[in-house]
């Protein structure tokens, strides 16, 4: 079964003192500067984060919070899964008189509907297109209980250390935001135009589709396709309006290349593009060129293929990408797989699941932007001695 899958593959790379020498656990923080570190598992006693390099004396309370995580929580619509968790958070450090310290932030939400006695089978089998396989391979020990440390629930805490960002910029650059929404599930394309789709509008249906009018019909498509048991894929498209010109790092830190790292690490991502992303390599240079003109002082480009990032650096144009999720790996059907002892065997789903996790995936896509963004907007003051707005 490969390294760490059976009883006698879980004590390689023991030392002397029968502690591991691999080094774990070293994946949970994100940013330099503004960097949030998640914690938890689905069913243990709770998950949140710890969010360090917030400026002080931005005012932010529990209240500030707790609208990001009801658009992520379950149990929201008839269309995800119906788990019963209120989420909500509670501030432990670092906020005094309502205002940051300017010390670390740690922010606790309770796991209130736990049932690990549902996921009792996936203690010895490998879900398909799960992590249970990889964890044992690597770990020799895993957190089965619905997928532990791999369950979207995670994203809590990237919400936390978003929400959090979403605050200080609301101080520090209020011009400055950011709306994701859902541009397509299964075959469904929304046709709504990026720079036109507001939030409000985003936030009056439960798929969080741009258009109200067309949401009806992809809410049926879900329904459909739970009801045979089966699941969708689909993308999430952002967008963020007000951005100052200047924000990104050249080379290995490129902004659109934090954004994919940031994107690519939620949760069920196969795909990233900004701009004109993979459409653009069926252009000409001449078609794809992004042409600058002046805007009284102001320097704008006429059209926005770039998706406003050039050499890894915003350039005050609205940044927009794409982001692909594969459908839902847990199914109401019966799979193939193998267990840790080798054997060929069947699973049947247990548990509760999203049939489409697109509409609760927009507030995830949203905090990893703000995480980014939070991140280059510090990493930018420091070096340049700006205050950007």
């Amino acid at each position: 079964m490969g390294r760490g899958a059976s009883a006698g593959g879980q004590f390689q790379g023991l030392g002397k003192s029968g502690f591991s020498c691999r080094m774990g656990g070293m994946g949970n923080t994100f940013g330099h500067l503004y960097r949030v570190t998640t914690w938890g598992e689905s069913h243990g006693g709770g998950v949140g984060a710890v969010v360090d390099g917030c400026p002080p004396k931005i005012a932010l309370s529990e209240k500030d919070l707790q609208p990001d995580l009801d658009r992520r929580r379950p149990g929201q619509s008839k269309i995800v899964t119906p788990r019963k968790e209120a989420d909500r958070c509670a501030i432990l450090s670092g906020v005094f008189d309502g205002q940051t310290l300017g010390t670390p932030i740690s922010v606790w939400v309770r796991n209130e509907d736990a049932r690990p006695e549902a996921y009792k089978e996936m203690q010895t089998i490998f879900r398909p297109s799960h992590a249970d396989y990889t964890y044992q391979a690597k770990y020799g020990i895993r957190n089965w209980q619905g997928g532990g440390r791999t369950s979207a629930r995670e994203t809590i805490g990237r919400v936390i250390g978003g929400s959090v960002a979403r605050k200080m910029f609301k101080q520090v650059v209020p011009r400055l935001s950011v709306t994701a929404f859902v541009r397509q599930v299964g075959s469904l394309v929304a046709r709504a135009e990026a720079g036109k789709v507001s939030a409000k509008e985003v936030e009056s249906n439960i798929v969080r589709w741009p258009e109200a009018k067309e949401a009806e019909q992809v809410v049926r498509l879900i329904e459909r396709v739970r009801s045979e048991g089966d699941s969708l894929g689909g993308v999430v498209e952002c967008i963020v309006r007000g951005c100052p010109v200047g924000i990104g790092e050249p080379v290995f830190d490129r902004l659109e290349a934090d954004l994919a790292k940031a994107m690519m690490s939620l949760p069920a991502t196969k795909g990233f593009e900004i701009g004109s992303g993979f459409a653009g390599a069926r252009m000409r240079g001449s078609e794809h060129n992004d042409e600058f003109y002046l805007e009284g002082k102001k320097v704008r480009t006429r059209t926005n293929r770039s998706g406003g990032v050039q050499g890894g650096i915003s350039n005050g144009e609205d940044i927009v990408f794409r982001v692909a999720f594969k459908p839902v790996a847990t199914l109401s059907q019966v799979q193939k797989t193998v267990d840790a002892k080798g054997r060929q065997v069947e699973l049947k789903a247990r548990g509760r699941h999203d049939p489409c996790v697109l509409p609760r995936a927009v507030p995830m896509v949203e905090a990893m932007t703000l995480l980014v963004l939070a991140d280059h907007y510090l990493r930018d003051r420091a070096q340049m001695g700006l205050n950007r707005k």
